[in-house]
């Protein structure tokens, strides 16, 4: 799993999950059949949990201190 390196990351991370709810919002709209939704969406949703579990561990780590050059 690739992991979220820095907040830029995690920006853009955060923005990849807004476009596939959208998607996945915009199918729910125009499917009438279950199953066909089910095949549309499940992929875009599986991609929703694994970078939202990305996102959590990123939140979830500790910020590296600044070292004393960066300060």
């Amino acid at each position: 799993m690739t992991m979220i390196k820095n907040d830029h990351e995690l920006e853009i991370a955060q923005e990849r999950i807004r476009q596939f709810e959208r998607q996945v919002a915009q199918i729910r709209k125009t499917e009438t059949n279950s199953e066909n939704y089910r095949l549309s969406a499940g992929g875009f949703l599986a991609e929703i949990d694994r970078m939202n579990l990305q996102i959590r561990d990123y939140l979830w780590s500790i910020p590296a201190e600044p070292t004393a050059s960066a300060a």
